[in-house]
């Protein structure tokens, strides 16, 4: 008997289909050791040596493969064709050696196979080759480069831009392109121009020309300034006679998209279905380890010679000859610095046709993605007729020429299959829906009416998570395993926010780019970290040393910490003051000085440093105690708005004034000016401007007194907390769903809400209950979706787990909360145990026993148990190109 082993119990379960009794497939997992978050683990005085930790739950998989070796005939290590398959493949080989748990003359055997079909895993079984150690030490070069940059970096963060997070050598870059468009947006100056549009007739069918030259002169987008410029154009046309000069018709031919990478499908998800890129790639991991695609982490566009076959053989199935190209297309990349070669992301089957497959709904979605994309990329390309007409408009002593453009699909081809639904960003061309009359040279059409139209340029767009992948493609930094974690990093560490599919950056990330930009510019400059990639490519080629990479690298690198290291904080503020000047300080409107204090008037403002991040402040500080948040002043508020120290009235019962004001966490009410006044916070959705007396008094009344419990006797309350409005009794919380409420909820309510969410379940410790928004009857025992103190998780008895962010709670469906659960049942090795079967006469339990364990235990893990074998996680990802996690 033979040992494989893969990544997940999924994959294990299928190929132990297919390989039958003579071997034994196990699970690892992923990564089953890791670089500890600590110094030390990379160690540059010892030639870059590095320490690697197994943890807890690993350990007890490696002591189930090294027992199973126990008289095996052999060692197959079957993970994944990459770069991070190689090293898992590695990393497993070298704990097992060390616990010299294979023997010397028991063979060891490295396979991949491209997609988990029995043809493509009996294929690589009998083509085994040894573990590629080139692939290993471009691995080993790209987390110690990793773990240096994030691990030098980040602390002096922490030191020079309290509040910050962390650095990292691909995160900082993508988070400077997110920056560099906002400045981008902030500098744009919008110029006025204006459209002049004729409807014509020719036959009875109406068609739109543009003005195309006036005199002679071709009339670009922005010649025309005025309206009045437009106005006298406009009288011009329609004091005119139309007849069409010239008509040109030219056939053109759209060729197919190529077929996924991992780029595209990310891309197009996005696009099409609206799936982030994180769980573009949860999905389809999972149809992977189903065997119904090919290996989703690729720069291929390549297709093996079966795939290709395949697809054409469906098109004339299902399609017709008509559609089907004489030759097969073949596709080559076009990635700069594209990794070593995996075919293209396919259908393994495409026979099997999405409508065939029984799929959760995302899965169906993504798989007929895929199968569509790549059945069309074999198909005929699109014909279109595309016809310019130049009608000439005949007025005494001028020359005025319109111009209509239109296309007709005389042949759909490939857009038969792919194109005609949501366009993506590939397909931003419209005049394939514009169809003109049939024109004639010498034919003149009516004029029905002359629309002109006032325009403003418009700023380039906001990146989106597809757009950033597919910017961070082209200048070749990042790797297509790696895309989703960096945007997903960006997001976790409040770096960049997103506004509708728009990534906004926070001020924190500004910060932390102009910080890089000013001190560390090489190490976020573009060409610099893909010089980086190309290299690793070299060392995973055989043609580069990792170590002298590695020594290269760190000799520069700690140069420029030693130099920066000392800077004074003040140094620092400095830079950071020119450098986001026209973001910070905006020119005022009547010419004076923007930075000054408009509080004290004598004052200087500038970006100050505290314990949670950066704002500004007066220079006459403490006499002078105006700040304001950074968001305030690249509002375009006036800094007396932005501080909001103004008096909203007097209160009638204490005759003190009060105030609204504005500090680093938002705007609060404040009553009278004493050493320890009285203050509340503005609940999310108040607006400052809004804000009455009355209101400011309700705020400053919190908490209240709802009445007594009946059964305990003991008081009720109501207030505004951290997570909202509240009511409280003997210790425990149970949310309010409105902050209007806080204000009047009753005794009757109170008692139902406290009733309900005991009923839920309390949190460990006397906490906050946590009130189940969603229940799923399961065999294992019912699985709630909850609203945590740290997002919202899903529950099964022990086990919680996280919801995805891009995921609303009260969309998750049943399938989703099984996988979740499953996954981190095994990530943390506890086992969902079956519920038991319910007797008859069997006593309620209490509700203090039957309650859920809170969202905070999930983050702990559970001592390592026998692991469900039920449903396969995620692979368990290593820290990755941002990729230090703090």
């Amino acid at each position: 008997m033979k040992v494989v082993v893969v990544e997940s119990p999924a994959k294990a379960k299928t190929i132990n289909k297919y390989l039958g009794k003579d071997y034994e497939v196990l699970a690892s997992f992923g990564h089953i050791r890791d670089l500890p978050a600590k110094d030390g683990s990379v160690r540059p005085d010892e030639d870059f040596a590095m320490s690697w930790e197994v943890d807890t739950a690993s350990k007890k998989r490696v002591a189930d493969i090294a027992n199973a070796l126990k008289g095996a005939d052999g060692l197959i290590l079957a993970t994944d064709p990459d770069r991070e398959g190689e090293a898992i493949s590695w990393h497993i080989l070298d704990v097992l050696r060390q616990k010299k748990a294979i023997k010397k003359d028991t063979p060891v055997e490295r396979v991949v196979f491209n997609a988990i079909t029995k043809d493509a895993v009996t294929t690589a079984m009998a083509n085994p080759r040894q573990v590629d150690m080139p692939l290993v030490d471009a691995y080993l070069a790209r987390r110690a480069l990793d773990y240096l940059v994030g691990f030098t970096l980040s602390p002096i963060l922490w030191r020079k831009l309290p509040g910050s997070r962390s650095a990292g050598r691909v995160q900082s870059v993508a988070l400077r392109v997110v920056s560099d468009r906002e400045a981008e947006i902030e500098k744009f100056k919008p110029e006025e121009y204006w459209s002049v549009e004729a409807s014509l007739a020719q036959n009875g069918k109406g068609f739109v020309a543009r003005l195309f030259s006036v005199d002679g002169k071709k009339t670009d987008k922005l010649d025309i300034k005025t309206g009045e410029d437009a106005g006298a154009l406009k009288k011009l046309i329609e004091a005119g006679q139309f007849n069409v000069a010239s008509v040109e018709k030219k056939p053109t031919k759209r060729n197919p998209y190529a077929p996924f990478t991992t780029s595209s499908l990310q891309q197009d998800a996005s696009s099409r279905l609206g799936l982030s890129p994180s769980r573009t790639m949860q999905i389809a991991q999972r149809l992977y380890e189903d065997g119904l695609i090919t290996y989703m982490r690729t720069d291929a566009v390549q297709m093996a010679p079966e795939g290709i076959a395949m697809a054409r053989s469906v098109i004339g199935k299902h399609y017709g000859a008509e559609y089907l190209p004489e030759k097969a297309r073949i596709y080559s990349s076009k990635a700069k610095n594209a990794q070593e070669a995996h075919e293209a992301i396919r259908p393994t089957d495409m026979f099997k046709r999405p409508e065939d497959l029984r799929l959760d709904a995302d899965q169906q979605k993504l798989y007929g993605l895929i199968w569509r994309r790549t059945v069309a990329s074999q198909m005929a390309s699109a014909e279109i007729d595309r016809t310019t007409a130049d009608i000439a408009v005949n007025i005494p002593g001028r020359t005025v020429t319109l111009r209509a453009v239109g296309s007709v699909v005389t042949f759909p081809g490939f857009l038969k299959l792919y194109g005609v639904e949501a366009k993506s960003d590939e397909e931003t061309d419209d005049e394939d829906s514009r169809e003109l009359p049939p024109l004639k040279v010498g034919d003149k059409p009516t004029l029905q009416k002359v629309d002109i139209e006032q325009h403003f340029t418009q700023p380039p767009s906001r990146y989106t998570e597809a757009s950033l992948i597919k910017k961070m493609e082209e200048v070749g930094i990042g790797r297509p395993s790696t895309y989703a974690a960096i945007v997903t990093t960006l997001k976790d560490r409040n770096y960049v926010r997103l506004e509708g599919k728009a990534l906004v950056p926070e001020d924190r990330g500004r910060i932390v780019t102009a910080f890089l930009e000013s001190f560390f510019t090489r190490y976020v400059e573009y060409g610099f970290t893909a010089g980086l990639e190309e290299q690793l490519d070299e060392i995973s080629d055989g043609k580069l040393d990792y170590k002298q990479v590695l020594r290269d690298f760190w000799k520069d690198f700690n140069g420029n910490i030693d130099e920066i290291k000392d800077l004074r904080v003040s140094e620092v503020l400095d830079a950071l003051n020119d450098l986001l000047a026209s973001r910070i300080f905006p020119p005022k409107e009547d010419g004076s000085d923007p930075r000054r204090c408009p509080t004290c008037g004598t004052g200087t403002l500038s970006l100050k440093l505290g314990k949670f991040g950066a704002f500004i402040g007066c220079s006459n500080y403490p006499e002078c105690k105006h700040t304001m948040q950074l968001s305030d002043a690249a509002s375009g508020q006036s800094s007396e708005a932005a501080q909001g120290d103004g008096v909203l009235g007097t209160d009638p019962e204490s005759g003190e004034e009060v105030h609204l004001k504005s500090g680093r966490f938002g705007p609060y009410v404040q009553l009278g000016e004493g050493k320890e006044p009285k203050r509340s916070s503005l609940p999310k959705g108040w607006e400052p401007a809004a804000l009455t007396l009355e209101k400011a008094l309700q705020l400053l009344s919190l908490p209240r007194e709802v009445g007594l419990h009946p059964e305990t006797g003991l008081p009720i309350s109501a207030g505004l907390g951290r997570y909202g409005p509240f009511i409280l009794h003997d210790g425990k919380y149970a949310n309010l769903p409105d902050v209007e409420e806080v204000f009047t909820v009753g005794l009757n309510r109170a008692v139902d809400l406290l009733a309900q969410k005991a009923a839920g379940g309390f949190k460990r410790g006397g906490g906050a209950a946590v009130a189940a928004i969603k229940t799923f009857e399961h065999d294992n025992g019912p699985i709630t979706v909850r609203a945590g103190r740290y997002g919202p998780y899903v529950n099964q008895g022990k086990v919680n787990a996280t919801i995805p962010k891009d995921i609303k709670p009260e969309d998750v469906t049943v399938e989703q909360a099984i996988e979740w659960i499953a996954a981190r049942a095994e990530a943390t090795g506890t086992k969902v145990k079956k519920a038991p079967a319910k007797k008859a006469a069997a006593k309620k339990p209490a509700a203090k026993k039957a309650a859920a364990a809170d969202e905070k235990s999930a983050a702990k893990k559970a001592p390592a148990k026998k692991p469900a074998a039920k449903k396969a996680p995620a692979k368990k990802s290593t820290v990755t190109d941002e990729d230090v996690p703090f």
